[in-house]
């Protein structure tokens, strides 16, 4: 993504997404796959090239839990540094959950989209893992700390993996839930989020491709249009009610949904199990939707210049590109993330 600072935020001037699953395998070699980080490296040479359209001056790029996890992450993102001149940094599970963080913060302070309350419970349901973030908010100041937070090495990906077809039977989603929410315990005791729930003291709110299709879908969305998603509130009566339309499809139901399609429909019924794993741990009546997520968060701790996010210099040239380009000029900050 690439963008200038604006007022309080930043305007988009360019923007690139490709779902590659470099997490795919992992589960089961513990190692990065050869046809998954063929995928990946094409999408960071489109992104190369991207940024040599721009004419930046800096940039940050980061990788997350596949990097984390496999045995030739490091070697992966060397590797790519060579080919590309792309320098990317693997961050650690509470660096994820602070830009998660720092991404959503605008919506947690914002009484017309999110309850003004004083615990806020974040997550963020990824291919390779999901973060929890148990927040404390300061709403007279805007400001927004990390009381703790939950990495569960259990992403829509590795899941999907470890149960096959049977993810897209009535039992295999049920084993998926108690899979999840057996891993919530431990936190919840440590930190007592659902005393502070009974107080009416706490705010859900999710981000991830999951979260932002079961608002979609709940609001038959032909197409997805992000303006009705992001900010929006879904009610858990809602969102189950979706889920149990979803997990009634074999596979070819879910890739045939408009709300779906064959993309998704691999991973959809994972990340609803994780989704309804939350909700059980923690029962908040509704749940606020942020279409926003990495990305956005590294945007805004670039333009803070208070920010010690470290900042890398754009190479002098990149890997060849195929056509010639016209920089363009402007003030731009490009910030690439590397998901499983």
């Amino acid at each position: 993504m690439v963008a200038a600072p604006a007022g309080r935020g930043f305007r988009v001037i360019d923007s690139f997404s490709r779902v590659v699953r470099l997490g795919e395998g992992l589960h089961h070699t513990g190692r990065l796959g050869q046809d998954a980080m063929a995928r990946t490296a094409d999408a960071l040479r489109a992104c190369a090239l991207r940024m040599r359209r721009a004419g930046l001056k800096k940039y940050t790029a980061i990788a997350t839990e596949a990097c984390r996890r496999a045995e030739n992450g490091l070697a992966f993102l060397d590797g790519i540094r060579d080919e590309t001149g792309l320098s990317i940094s693997i961050i650690s599970a509470r660096e994820e959950a602070e830009l998660a963080l720092t991404s959503c913060a605008s919506l947690l302070h914002d009484g017309r989209f999110s309850p003004l309350r004083e615990r806020a419970l974040l997550f963020d349901i990824g291919g390779g893992s999901t973060e929890i973030a148990w927040v404390r908010t300061d709403h007279a100041r805007a400001r927004q700390s990390l009381i703790g937070y939950l990495s569960l090495p259990m992403g829509v990906i590795t899941i999907s993996e470890q149960l096959g077809d049977s993810a897209f039977t009535p039992g295999g989603y049920r084993h998926m839930v108690a899979m999840v929410r057996a891993q919530l315990e431990a936190f919840e005791d440590v930190h007592c989020i659902r005393r502070e729930i009974a107080c009416g003291n706490v705010v859900l709110m999710g981000t991830s491709g999951t979260v932002t299709t079961l608002a979609s879908v709940a609001l038959g969305q032909v197409r997805y249009d992000r303006s009705m998603i992001d900010g929006a509130t879904l009610s858990m009566t809602q969102a189950l009610k979706v889920i149990r339309r979803l997990n009634g499809m074999d596979r070819a139901g879910l890739s045939g949904h408009v709300g779906i399609g064959p993309d998704r429909a691999r991973y959809i019924m994972a990340g609803c199990a994780i989704f309804e794993a939350i909700q059980q741990a923690w029962q908040v009546p509704e749940v606020v939707v942020a279409d926003r997520g990495l990305r956005d968060g590294m945007l805004l701790r670039m333009i803070d210049r208070s920010s010690r996010i470290a900042l890398q210099p754009v190479p002098s040239s990149f890997s060849p590109v195929r056509h010639k380009l016209r920089p363009t000029n402007g003030p731009l900050h490009e910030t690439t993330t590397s998901r499983p």
